[in-house]
């Protein structure tokens, strides 16, 4: 059988029993580096057979190796780094290529950053949509946030800390002015909630420091936001101008009012000059 055991995403409190006696059990531990893994069942004082590394990189290639294993009758736990597996990693494939060898498949449950994010961020949990990363550059990053700005449901994103002020910046431009929650550190010592407009984190985290740690955004469904007079309007602009380009101005007026692109460049010309 495979067993997907979750470990904890922080709180070394959070490793169940249930997935404590998978792991001393099963003759085989699958891990998405081995060393980390090496490290929280030395802390957790959890003795294991064997391990070996399954990850994107190897996977194509361990995969099938695995699969033979588990058909003459081999045990082996899958887990990643951190939380549950299959959440952002090639786990998926290998559950797949059991079901269809017919080798019993079975979870172990546990710690999950994404809903415990969610539980956090005190945003609407009747519908959500994970979205896993968000592309590294700029361009393909507005171009999958367009794919969600629609969508009627609390958006969930994972985050690196160095990309953050990127990220919402780019999320101001494409969502507009939701309501946000960045959530990080769950369960840790430091662990830190902050729920605020975009427009309004995304200020302080230019200002301030950049946070550290793994993160998780959540974003609140599209809302009906009121278009603002011109005076304010001038006012937003101006306010915006100073802290980026005439580009991202732009994009970020659009994202926050509705109003034609056209329309606010000229106006961001006029302001600017």
């Amino acid at each position: 059988m495979l067993y997907l055991v979750s470990t904890p995403i922080g709180n070394l409190g959070d490793f169940s029993e249930r997935a404590k006696n998978t792991l001393e059990t099963v003759d085989l531990v699958a891990c998405e580096d081995t060393r980390t893994s090496g490290q929280l069942f030395m802390l957790s004082g959890i003795q294991v057979k064997a391990t070996t590394p399954y990850h994107e990189h190897n996977a194509d290639v361990a995969r099938p190796k695995l699969i033979e294993k588990l058909k003459k009758g081999v045990h082996i736990a899958l887990v990643s780094d951190a939380g549950t597996p299959l959440i952002s990693d090639p786990g998926y494939k290998l559950v797949r290529d059991c079901q269809k060898n017919n080798i019993p498949v079975t979870t172990v449950p546990g710690a999950n950053a994404v809903l415990s994010a969610l539980q956090l961020s005190g945003l609407p949990s009747d519908t959500f949509l994970f979205a896993g990363f968000l592309p590294n550059k700029s361009t393909a990053r507005k171009q999958t946030l367009s794919t969600y700005k629609d969508v009627p449901a609390t958006l969930i994103f994972y985050e690196t800390a160095n990309r953050l002020t990127s990220s919402l910046t780019d999320m101001l431009c494409v969502l507009g002015n939701r309501e946000v929650a960045i959530v990080r550190e769950i369960t840790k010592k430091f662990e830190e909630v902050r729920r605020d407009y975009l427009e309004n984190l995304l200020s302080f985290y230019q200002v301030n420091e950049q946070p550290k740690g793994e993160i998780v955004i959540v974003v609140d469904r599209k809302s009906q936001i009121e278009q603002p007079q011109p005076e304010d309007l001038e006012t937003l602009i101006t306010e915006t101008l100073t802290h980026h380009s005439v580009r991202d101005t732009v994009d970020i007026i659009v994202g926050l009012t509705g109003l034609h692109k056209k329309e606010i460049y000229k106006k961001v010309l006029d302001l600017k000059k």
